[in-house]
């Protein structure tokens, strides 16, 4: 090897990285790996990793997935771009078929269909959940929840100085709440014995499953499904326990209603979402969209995923700020001594309204965690954003619903800050934010219709312990955000309950 081959060799390193190297900010692209290495280096911090990215290339950027993948991916934070594709241009942007792969364990539900299929969902949702009787079924089992299983297991944890994970009772409170608000059935996961409860488990791994298909490239995990091992594994035993248990739901809802007729007096006051839809269904004389005990099974997963998961986590990292944020607590707790507790049972809708501070602060939490934190869509036609980006047939657009709301050109220099008082006006009023800003209920045609309900419950379990408890963080618990498609924290929220008197 002559002088220059030596030479040559030694540069060709360095030639390599300035060619590749993206002095803009973003990940280097490489041949034939594209930027997965940085992905996969990040994975672990991968939200804050975004945020990094995102601060210096103004909001957008393409990730260029390896060669062959068709891993390519628009990631963007710019609530100009929200608006263009969930509003503005929302034909053009479907689920899509990659997406309804990703998520086939949502079969054909509300999330996952799109056109005729998802409008027929929607309409039957709206009639559904703005049903008053449906409202006031769902105020009761969360006050029941509260004063026979979450109220005990406080004032016991309070009473023998136990540590609890708040996180994992958040969970158990939810999935309870949902099953009697969609099936009338209570699993009873939140007592003292805290039971192990494999179906609740089971939406865990389905949901870190999913995560991990979104960030592999989409070969590995096919083959991993071939192969039955891995994630994949968990995802498809996880599958088989919860069909296992919403089919013997719907069966023993289709039994009861058989063995009741529609004057008895039980069967009046049972407003459960199973119950509205099987009726509906006997209304029409024909199967739900043709399909029968499937259709009812894939609405009943997609609303387990909705309102069990979103609520606990927002309740989770809720409490979580205000252990570090104690004026926001004096402040709540100002505004509860207004309040009568026994009187919100019978008048919830009217005294949430008046709970602007607290409603202010459980969006202040939605800001910075939101429970879903990410959205994709995929153009069937050609676009450009208002970004100036151009999006092809196939391109998956990312958005970081954790990352907008980190973004200072989005909420102000204060926006890693906990504060409430952003979505208050100078006359007390509370302050609303375009959906396409704060994007952490979807926006547009698809803004999620559950809304109301989720906050009903929130503040039901808030103002309860806010009013009753003071709650200490244990020093040495990490919290951080787990991998998933639902913004859990890793390790749990290790709390002490302590009387507030």
């Amino acid at each position: 090897m002559n002088y220059i081959e030596i030479f040559i060799v030694i540069l060709f390193p360095f030639l390599f990285y300035y060619f590749y190297h993206n002095k803009n900010g973003v990940p280097t692209n490489w041949p034939i790996v594209g930027m997965l290495p940085a992905l996969l280096k990040n994975i672990h911090r991968i939200h804050d990793y975004i945020i990094q990215e995102m601060e210096v290339v103004n909001m957008t950027y393409q990730f260029k997935g390896p060669w062959f993948t068709n891993m390519d991916l628009l990631i963007t934070v710019d609530p100009t771009n929200v608006h263009h594709v969930m509003t503005k241009n929302f034909g053009n942007y479907p689920k899509g078929d990659k997406f309804r792969e990703m998520l086939d364990v949502l079969g054909d539900s509300i999330s996952t269909t799109d056109f005729n299929v998802w409008q027929y969902h929607r309409k039957m949702a709206q009639s559904f959940l703005a049903h008053p009787q449906f409202y006031q079924f769902l105020v009761q089992k969360t006050w029941e929840k509260v004063e026979n299983a979450l109220i005990p297991i406080l004032d016991h944890a309070s009473k023998y100085g136990i540590e609890i994970d708040l996180q994992d009772l958040f969970a158990r409170f939810t999935f309870d709440t949902i099953c009697a608000i969609i099936t009338h059935h209570d699993p009873k996961s939140l007592s003292l014995d805290m039971p192990y409860i494999p179906s609740s488990h089971a939406l865990d791994d389905i949901e870190k499953a999913i995560f991990y298909r979104h960030v592999v490239p989409p070969f590995i995990w096919k083959l991993q499904r071939w192969l039955d091992v891995g994630t994949e594994y968990k995802y498809r035993k996880a599958w088989e326990i919860l069909d296992s248990f919403i089919y013997k739901c719907i069966a023993l809802k289709r039994e009861s209603l058989l063995n009741h007729n529609k004057d008895d007096d039980d069967n009046k006051c049972s407003t459960d979402l199973l119950t509205l839809y099987i009726k509906e269904d006997e209304n029409k004389k024909a199967s739900i969209g043709n399909q029968g005990d499937k259709f009812l099974r894939d609405m009943i997963l997609s609303k387990f995923i909705a309102g069990k998961d979103t609520v606990s986590s927002t309740l989770s990292w809720f409490f979580y700020l205000l252990s570090k944020n104690p004026h926001v607590v004096s402040k709540i707790t100002k505004e509860l001594e207004h309040i009568n507790i026994d009187n919100q049972k019978e008048n919830t809708k009217e005294v949430n309204g008046k709970l602007v501070y607290l409603h202010a602060s459980l969006c202040e939490t939605l800001r910075l965690y939101p429970p879903i934190a990410f959205e994709s869509k995929n153009p069937i036609q050609h676009d450009v954003l208002p970004s100036g980006h151009h999006v092809n047939v196939g391109t998956q657009i990312i958005f970081d619903v954790y990352a907008m709301g980190r973004m200072k050109s989005v909420w102000g220099d204060d926006c890693n800050e906990f504060k409430p008082e952003r979505w208050i006006s100078e006359c007390g009023v509370f302050k609303n934010e375009a959906s396409h800003k704060f994007f952490s209920f979807n926006s547009g045609p698809r803004t999620c219709l559950g809304k109301d309900m989720a906050f009903t419950q929130m503040k039901i379990v808030a103002a309860t312990i806010i009013k009753n408890y003071v709650i200490e963080d244990v020093k040495d618990n990490c919290v951080v955000p787990d991998m998933s498609i639902i913004l859990h924290m890793k390790y749990g929220f290790k709390v002490r309950i302590l009387p507030l008197n």
